[in-house]
């Protein structure tokens, strides 16, 4: 069965997971971890994406990013699986692939679920219970974020600047935003949407990208597709 092809689109923040395979290990020292970033730092640069929040777990990264190009977040993780394998390979004498074959990723509305993406994935270490407190967990963008600390891998988003005119004003507004736990609810359609490859966002911005892209953004039904009817109020696109 053929695979879907990624849904991307320049200029829209995405979120992207890349697993180790069976959910293996991927981190294994600290040196491990500065290498990736090291990697991931020089290759936002050089590929044009910004990343505004990110998460080094044992087994899996979540990245949430906007390329300035459609195939920057590609080159992106391509680039960055490749120089870390070579990495751990090198340094731990072994041979093969590190990674699952294909990250996973989804487009993010931004003005409805990019904050909470971004809080979501900085959450990553507490749900792991690896922590108590974000600020706790030393491989994540929240020291950037929340603490103001020097991180050449964040660029900030736009949602995020906007929280308050100043710097010291704009990390207290966001670490207040960790007050509330993420609704349960919120927390399903992020994964949902991430490990299916689906737009994140309302109704009515699945359509917008599906005209960019020219094709279906959303989770079809099961079974046959049903025929478009006259007064069918969204997009004729392929199934």
């Amino acid at each position: 069965m053929p695979r879907h092809a990624r849904i991307v689109a320049a200029g829209y923040p995405m979120h992207a997971i890349l697993r180790g395979i069976d959910r293996g290990a991927i981190f294994f020292a600290e040196s491990d971890n500065r290498s990736f970033l090291d990697a991931l730092a020089e290759l936002t640069a050089a590929e044009s994406v910004r990343v505004h929040g990110y998460v080094l777990m044992t087994n899996h990264v979540h990245l949430l990013m906007t390329p300035a190009t459609d195939r920057g977040a590609s080159l992106l993780m391509k680039g960055l699986g490749q120089r870390y394998v070579q990495h751990v390979n090198r340094t731990y004498a072994r041979t093969g692939p590190l990674f699952e074959g294909r990250f996973r990723s989804s487009i993010i509305e931004g003005d409805t679920y990019l904050l909470a993406c971004q809080r979501y994935i900085e959450l990553n270490p507490v749900r792991a219970r690896m922590v108590d407190s974000p600020a706790d967990y030393p491989w994540s963008s929240y020291g950037a974020n929340a603490l103001g600390h020097k991180d050449p891998v964040v660029s900030p988003h736009p949602l995020y600047s906007e929280l308050h005119e100043s710097d010291q004003d704009r990390r207290a507004a966001y670490r207040n935003l960790f007050a509330d736990s993420l609704p349960e609810s919120v927390l399903s359609a992020i994964r949902d949407a991430t490990n299916g490859g689906f737009v994140l966002g309302s109704s009515q911005f699945e359509k917008q990208i599906a005209a960019i892209l020219g094709r279906r953004t959303w989770r079809g039904q099961p079974g046959r597709p049903r025929q478009p009817q006259p007064d069918d109020n969204q997009l004729d696109l392929p199934v």
